[in-house]
């Protein structure tokens, strides 16, 4: 997950969600892009560190781009250049091509939706981010998003930066929870120069979030003002943080979060 979408746009807020995140099954540590570790050959996003994540009962974060059929790959980036042995964009290449190519140094294929969904078989909870980028993606991307996730028989939930995507998603899949994801940089600077200021920037910001939302993931820098604009708005919206990687970051968590989404360390 990198801070990266549009800035939340006007779209009336209502305070109940057409699906609940269960906080039962949710509520727990979420291994970002599954329990990775580099040294011990587990890379972000891929089967070994899913595997890794359910061992230890966390819940599992990940990414989906599109194959350039509309195929929902299990992937962070939108260039295939920082992992794996191949380069350009994800969103050039078929399923059939993508499923060919190796993570660097490793026999570790890039996984369909599909297969991610079959390996975690509803062992973890997942949430599902589905990435936004500058270009549209290809056409039934969504749709093979929101139609797998309503046949999985396991707990899921599916999220964005991107606002419209997050509303399309929910029309798409109405019973399974749609989150919105909030970047620190998605604020004004002046936001920063006093609580007051920050929180009534976090007001503008997520009180303009998608209709029928049931979670938000928020950025850890800007966790204590999400947490203060939620108690003010009187919206008890289930609070994801992430990346928590450091022991500050942990306390922040501990104090303000209902789950951290974590990586570095095994929470």
């Amino acid at each position: 997950m990198t801070a990266k979408g549009p800035s939340v746009t006007k779209a009336g807020h209502q305070a109940t969600a057409a699906a609940v995140l269960d906080r039962r099954t949710f509520l727990r540590p979420i291994a970002h892009r599954g329990l990775h570790n580099a040294a011990k050959g587990m890379i972000e996003n891929t089967g070994p560190a899913f595997l890794a994540a359910i061992e230890k009962g966390y819940g599992i974060e990940c990414d989906l781009q599109s194959a350039a059929d509309g195929t929902p790959m299990v992937f962070h980036d939108e260039t295939l250049d920082r992992l794996v042995d191949g380069a350009g964009a994800v969103a050039a290449r078929l399923p059939a091509d993508l499923a060919a190519l190796r993570y660097r140094g490793q026999d570790t294929r890039i996984l369909r939706f599909a297969d991610f969904l079959a390996l975690v078989c509803g062992r973890v909870p997942l949430l599902v981010e589905v990435k936004s980028n500058d270009a549209p993606a290809p056409a039934g991307f969504l749709e093979n998003i929101a139609g797998a996730a309503s046949a999985y028989a396991g707990p899921i939930a599916l999220m964005s930066f991107d606002p419209a995507l997050v509303s399309a998603l929910g029309a798409l899949a109405p019973a399974v929870p749609c989150g919105l994801v909030v970047g620190s940089n998605q604020l004004p600077p002046a936001a920063w120069y006093s609580m007051e200021e920050g929180v009534a920037a976090a007001t503008d910001l997520l009180g303009a979030a998608p209709e029928a939302l049931a979670f938000l993931a928020v950025d850890v820098r800007l966790l204590p003002l999400a947490h203060a604009w939620r108690a003010r708005s009187g919206l008890d919206l289930p609070l994801f943080v992430w990346t928590v990687r450091t022991p500050k970051d942990r306390a922040v968590a501990a104090r303000f979060a209902d789950a951290p989404i974590f990586e570095g360390f095994e929470a």
